[in-house]
């Protein structure tokens, strides 16, 4: 255990309970920057990797301050080793980015001769990354199905299919309705949390045999993702 906390012969000695303690408050910081994200973002796109990356990227930076220790020389090394994330090909996912920033901040630890700070920051790194993985981090579920009814009625009788909804679900919202000429007949997308998703099927019997609706038909909602 010695010889392994006496690894790094670096510069400057590290102290392992800070470096340790530096991880873990980013990580924390990072959570709760995600997930203010995942609560409060209402636009179209929503990106799963983007959240990770958000709980990913503090653990590396702080990783990246610890490696440096106030050396110039690794500082000006670490500049020059992160030019190489530009890629001829843009790097689309942010979660990618993420692994090639921790390669390179782990090898620099290496080139430095930080071989424990090196050890510890991968164990750290590719432990939450597979936390993440495993938990499916940073994953909203908010709708069940996707509905589309095609109402051949006035809007003012829709108010039976809104109860008939209600009674099968946790949360309906009404993502889409055009109406026809006449205001008669109607073209209409509901997304709907289920409260008992195996009763699916009958919920769909019975907007078929409600007076009114010509054709109804299911997609299952996957997970909101980047659009």
């Amino acid at each position: 255990m010695n010889a392994f906390l006496q690894g790094d012969i670096g510069a400057s000695p590290t102290s392992y309970q800070a470096l340790l303690l530096a991880l873990l408050l980013a990580y924390l910081i990072g959570q709760l920057f995600a997930w203010v994200y995942v609560f409060t973002h209402s636009g179209v796109s929503y990106s799963r990797s983007y959240v990770v990356a958000l709980i990913v990227l503090p653990v590396l930076v702080a990783l990246v301050l610890l490696v440096m220790s106030n050396s110039l020389v690794t500082a000006f090394g670490l500049i020059a080793a992160f030019a190489i994330i530009r890629f001829r090909n843009a790097i689309r996912d942010t979660l990618d980015l993420c692994y090639v920033m921790g390669v390179i901040v782990l090898g620099t630890a290496c080139g430095s001769l930080k071989f424990t700070t090196a050890v510890i920051g991968a164990l750290c790194v590719a432990g939450l990354l597979i936390f993440l993985w495993m938990t499916a981090s940073g994953t909203r579920h908010r709708f069940d199905l996707i509905l589309n009814i095609r109402w051949m009625r006035s809007p003012e009788e829709l108010s039976a299919v809104k109860h008939l909804l209600e009674r099968h679900s946790l949360r309906v919202h009404i993502a889409n309705q055009h109406f026809g000429a006449g205001m008669e007949g109607a073209d209409l997308s509901y997304r709907v949390l289920l409260r008992d998703p195996s009763r699916a099927a009958e919920l769909l019997r019975e907007l078929a045999a409600q007076p009114g609706v010509d054709r109804v038909s299911s997609v299952q909602a996957a997970d909101e993702s980047e659009i």
